[in-house]
């Protein structure tokens, strides 16, 4: 039978729509979205059906495509579908085929919602989806936003089904005789989830039958933390970061007084994209000299005599070039730099070319052209020179002084020179394991 009264409290409890709103539900054909559209069905919810096609599993995916148009089609339901040439795009931006049919669906979900009027995006994910997820954010490394998992609902996505397990939706299908499709790529162990589903999570409920349940009540609690903390964060935010026409200024007294200092500094600085290693080395700077740059995705931090000054980066800034770990290849005027690695340790006398030390580096790098004050290590040097005065020894034309790139790591340090001295800093040692290779050519 199905549990109405428990999804119509789970929806209750968690806020996930009102009466009258207009629900858009992503149905792949399997047991989990299957079982919401009879859910919302029986309710009386005006609902439409979205399915896409990752074009993955050939015959199968076009099975699954024809199963929720009937499915559609026999509840007199509006349904939407899309074809995706998946591995295409996932090739085209680097990133895993699993990534890409994520970001491919939840860009096409919200075109759909926002086009058709819809209020909310359902989506099929229960208890064991969210242990799953808890799972593999600690594997990979997680703050407190990585330990609630999945939430009920989050902006105009919702997850009505987070009552039940996986094996309660299995006993309802079952009972009720409910038709649906089975994806054939879920008992792969290619893929991390898949793996933590089949070997790992049985043998935690060996010790703790109960384990979907303690996860939830975990969950719970960490969300009641995030939530505590995000409050408690906003209110030091609007007390010692202080807006100016140029800037935001952060004390360094008062960053020398946070208790703990690097969580909540990590915290002040999240909504400029500083990531948590930044964000350290930021706090291991503050007793250096005045004048340390550090950088995000959108925002530059310069460490001045007594404050954290945060600035946005300028749109107009041009020659300011973001290098991240995939890289291939970055534009920097007149110049391109190329960036490859190698578990060869190696290095090559050639000023073109430079061989860093890869686990120094705190992506992104910054490449920019020469500021004053800049200082370096030249190679085989140990102590600082500045970069004004390397310019000088080398007799480096004026003109070209300020169009060489400079390549800065996240940190602020100067690694390369550009087709002149790498940095001491990152040279190569017999403790190396990785090696980035960066390369300067002529557009």
């Amino acid at each position: 039978m199905l549990p109405l009264s428990q999804f119509q409290d789970f929806i209750k409890k968690n806020e996930l729509f009102t009466n009258g709103d207009k629900i858009l539900l992503a149905v792949s054909g399997g047991k989990d979205s299957v079982l919401m559209l009879h859910l919302f069905k029986a309710l009386g919810i005006d609902i439409g059906v979205a399915h896409c096609n990752f074009g993955l599993r050939a015959d199968e995916a076009q099975r699954d495509e024809n199963f929720v148009r009937i499915l559609a089609d026999a509840h007199d339901l509006p349904f939407y579908v899309t074809h995706f040439e998946t591995k295409k795009y996932a090739v085209e931006n680097k990133i895993s085929t699993q990534m890409a049919a994520r970001n491919l669906r939840y860009a096409w979900f919200e075109e759909i919602r926002a086009v058709n009027g819809y209020d909310y995006i359902a989506l099929a994910q229960h208890q064991n989806d969210a242990v799953e997820t808890v799972l593999i954010n600690l594997t990979r490394g997680t703050g407190i936003s990585g330990l609630h998992g999945i939430l009920p609902k989050r902006d105009q996505l919702i997850r009505p089904l987070l009552f039940l397990s996986r094996q309660q939706i299995n006993d309802i299908i079952e009972e009720d005789h409910i038709a649906f499709v089975e994806d054939s790529s879920n008992s792969s162990t290619n893929y991390t989830r898949n793996k933590l589903r089949l070997q790992v999570i049985p043998h935690l409920q060996e010790i703790n039958p109960n384990l979907e349940k303690t996860f939830a009540e975990n969950i719970a609690r960490f969300t009641a933390l995030e939530s505590f903390l995000d409050v408690q964060v906003a209110q030091l935010r609007r007390e010692i970061l202080i807006r100016k026409s140029d800037g935001w200024y952060l004390s360094l007294a008062e960053i020398a007084k946070l208790n703990p200092q690097q969580l909540l500094l990590y915290e002040l600085l999240k909504p400029f994209h500083f990531t948590a290693p930044v964000t350290e080395e930021i706090l291991n700077s503050l007793s250096a000299v005045s004048g340390t740059h550090f950088f995000s995705l959108s925002h530059q931090a310069i460490v001045d005599r007594t404050n954290l000054v945060i600035v946005e980066k300028k749109a107009n800034t041009l020659l300011n070039q973001f290098i991240h770990p995939s890289a291939a290849k970055t534009n920097f005027g007149d110049y391109s730099i190329s960036l490859h690695y190698s578990t060869e340790i190696k290095f090559e006398i050639d000023a073109s070319k430079a061989f860093v030390n890869a686990d120094q580096l705190i992506f992104p790098l910054v490449l920019r052209k020469w500021q004053n004050g800049d200082k370096f290590i030249p190679l085989g040097m140990r102590f600082p020179k500045k970069v004004s005065d390397f310019f000088i020894d080398e007799k480096v034309p004026l003109h070209l002084k300020h169009n060489t790139p400079i390549l800065v790591n996240g940190n602020g340090e100067i690694v390369w020179i550009a087709g002149m001295r790498q940095d001491n800093r990152y040279k190569l040692t017999t403790a190396t394991k990785k090696v980035a290779i960066f390369e300067l050519e002529n557009n």
